[in-house]
């Protein structure tokens, strides 16, 4: 058995209180996983390429049975328009929304159109478009009294454009739940080397006037972020706000999208952990995840295609005490904050959060980890662990169901590597079971893709 410097729980440890606040996707590992034996024959299942065209930052609404999406600007259109029977498609694109270019507008694309009806039954378009006057990208609006349009200018002036700040771009509309409507928006900042802002502001019903000053919700000051914030949406859970957000160089694999939460409208808004989805957490299966939106159950967002352009993807997406979880991203659960029977917690500086669940060493020694599925089926969990003494083996349940053996192969102590496996989980949360089979080893998380 391993012999531990430091325990902090014995035989029965509850640790589920020092989770972090929010789940979130994790990293993957350097080691390459191993896959595990026994379980059932699946595979996580990675987001849908419902869109394999240039479909960027997309815009996604329902009316009646109908799902309607906008892109910014592509061969198709300055804003272009598809349609679908449901979410996952089939997609047909139908053309261009708004074919008659606002009179303050310049040549160039139009950026991250927003689309949303009034209560007067018309349909409200934000959109981002280049300004002749400043040479910057600022923001208009149009209306239509149908979500097919056309759309038409409802001003021969920008709705908001400030040169100093960068211009401005990204709108998005929100409504809360007293029916309050407000435009989310930023500053394009890190165009001119200043900060980027995402702001909220108040607007009337007709959601172009506005009403008093604008609010600060978040800016651009985390190395990971490289300079740059922008794509907001705004989602109200019963417990808080989530504001989520695309972070980085949209023409790089870094490109992602994050949350950040608050239990105020304005804030402040408390970044999540991790963000919820990177190249990386969907295991290269979308590079550059990012221009997202949020609806039906689904999370709609672009990623690079091989070929050139952004590719519409669709992806489940749950809530998890509030906290969004995006199927097929990566989520990271420490070990260590688990149920453990006849085990214990040892603290190492080489771990993910510097503890682990040790001491796993006897017939009646397990970890009870729970995980949370958007939806139903197939899911992977890469299993971060370390062992020393000989090739080991722990018997794996899910929801106290046999779920097959998992297989350690002796990389070292303190060397932190992942093996893989397949397992079927319900929608919701899920509780796994790792117990001791043979020899030893530790365990430092479980990711659940």
């Amino acid at each position: 058995m391993r012999h531990t410097r430091l325990v902090l729980v014995g035989v029965v440890a509850a640790l589920t209180a020092l989770l972090p606040l929010s789940p979130a996707a994790g990293t993957s590992s350097p080691a390459s996983p191993e896959p595990a034996e026994g379980g059932v024959s699946a595979a996580a299942v990675a987001p849908r390429l419902a869109i394999d065209d240039d479909f960027p930052d997309p815009e996604v609404i329902v009316v009646g049975d109908t799902y309607h999406a906008y892109s910014t600007s592509s061969r198709h259109g300055r804003v272009p328009h598809a349609t679908a029977p449901g979410p996952d498609g089939p997609w047909t694109i139908r053309g261009d929304v708004l074919p008659d270019k606002p009179a303050w507008t310049g040549d160039g694309g139009f950026w991250a159109p927003d689309v949303s009806q009034r209560a007067d039954g018309r349909y409200l378009m934000y959109f981002t478009g280049p300004d002749t006057a400043s040479g910057r990208m600022c923001l208009g609006a149009a209306l239509a009294d149908s979500p097919d349009g056309p759309f038409l200018a409802t001003s021969d002036r920008p709705l908001v454009c400030d040169p100093g700040e960068g211009g401005d771009i990204d709108p998005s509309s929100f409504v809360d739940s007293d029916g309050s409507r407000y435009l989310l928006y930023k500053n394009d900042g890190n165009a001119i080397g200043q900060p980027t802002i995402i702001w909220l502001q108040r607007v009337e019903a007709d959601g172009i006037t506005f009403v008093g000053g604008r609010t600060e919700l978040l800016r651009n000051n985390l190395p990971s972020e490289d300079g740059v914030i922008e794509a907001p949406v705004l989602v109200k859970r019963a417990s808080h706000y989530v504001l989520f957000y695309s972070a980085g160089v949209y023409t790089t694999p870094n490109y992602q999208t994050s949350y950040a939460t608050s239990a105020s409208l304005t804030g402040p808004y408390t970044r999540a952990y991790r963000p919820l989805m990177t190249t990386a957490s969907l295991d290269g299966a979308v590079s550059g995840p990012g221009g997202a939106d949020i609806g039906d159950g689904r999370i709609f967002f672009h990623g690079a295609l091989p070929a050139g352009g952004r590719g519409l993807y669709v992806a489940d997406l749950g809530w998890d005490n509030d906290y969004p979880v995006v199927r097929g991203s990566r989520v990271r659960h420490e070990a260590e904050r688990g149920t453990l029977n006849n085990a214990s917690v040892r603290q190492t500086g080489t771990a993910s959060q510097g503890a682990v669940a040790a001491g796993i060493d006897f017939a009646d020694s397990w970890v009870d980890i729970r995980v949370f599925a958007a939806s139903a089926g197939p899911h992977t969990l890469h299993i971060g662990y370390a062992a020393g003494y000989g090739e080991a083996q722990h018997a794996l349940s899910v929801n106290g169901q046999p779920a097959g053996t998992v297989t350690y192969p002796d990389r070292g102590w303190e060397n932190w590597t992942e093996v893989s496996v397949d397992v079927d989980l319900t929608a919701g949360a899920n509780t796994i079971r790792l117990g001791h089979l043979s020899r030893w080893a530790e365990l430092d998380y479980v990711e659940v893709s």
